[in-house]
């Protein structure tokens, strides 16, 4: 594909461990993709990465607690390639702790990145497939929102909304061509996981090492492990697949 034939995929969060690998991914088959993320930084390296043997990445940094930003993204793919093929809701923060735990602050923080961003940026997504012959949306949300463990009574609320938003979108929109789903990851091999753990007072790679211990296939998933699953729902080998909650875990239970 080449020029306007090239499709078009929106990513937000791209600039971490996960979020490399997807826009690496849609990059590699062919699309182009517009990265949004809070870090500038982040996202100026993955630009410098992938754009090496021509323009394949736009970036954009904001703050997706901002509805403007969150629709902005959206309206940089029709300004920056003509076309919007994909979106991949991808940002988002763990907050740890229980209720008693949990301050107003962090709760509205949580459902603004989580959450929001994603009804924010879904409805001017929509708005576009709709009128260009549909598409395809992957909001990322977790195991632990479909079964929530102890001591993240806010990421396990915000990620669980996630899930039932993904799947009343895709009932809702499949009629017009736009398939809708969630990926539901457990631990993945990411710089954010061994930074908490590291947090809390332990060795990161002693941790992971536990954890993999835990998984039935052996070991927590990579990045690339969750990319790939991303990918074959936006792509035409998933066109039968819509308004579902699609479980990325290694057979491991929540706990």
């Amino acid at each position: 594909m080449t020029g306007i034939e090239k499709q078009t995929a929106v990513i937000t969060g791209a600039a971490g461990g996960i979020r490399q690998a997807i826009s690496r991914q849609f990059v590699a088959n062919g699309f182009r993709v517009v990265a949004g993320d809070a870090n500038q930084a982040g996202l100026a390296r993955l630009e410098a990465e992938i754009n090496r043997t021509g323009q394949n990445v736009w970036s954009k940094a904001g703050d997706l607690r901002n509805k403007a930003y969150c629709e902005d993204l959206i309206e940089c793919s029709a300004l920056a390639t003509g076309r919007l093929d994909v979106l991949v809701n991808n940002a988002g923060i763990i907050t740890r702790g229980n209720i008693l735990e949990t301050t107003d602050a962090d709760w509205e923080r949580t459902f603004e990145i989580n959450l929001t961003s994603i009804f924010y940026t879904c409805r001017k997504a929509v708005g576009q497939m709709k009128g260009h012959g549909g598409g395809a949306i992957v909001n990322v949300a977790s195991c632990w929102g479909l079964y929530p463990g102890p001591g993240h009574a806010a990421y396990c609320t915000s990620k669980a909304a996630v899930a039932a938003f993904s799947k009343c979108h895709g009932r809702e929109h499949a009629g017009d061509g736009i398939r809708v789903n969630a990926v539901c990851p457990n631990e993945v091999n990411t710089s954010m996981l061994r930074t908490g753990f590291a947090r809390r007072g332990f060795n990161p790679d002693t941790a992971i090492a536990e954890l993999n211990n835990t998984v039935p296939l052996g070991r927590i998933a990579e990045p690339e492990d969750i990319a790939d699953v991303i990918f074959f729902l936006c792509s035409d080998a998933a066109r039968y697949i819509a308004g579902m909650a699609v479980e990325v875990n290694g057979a491991k239970p929540v706990y």
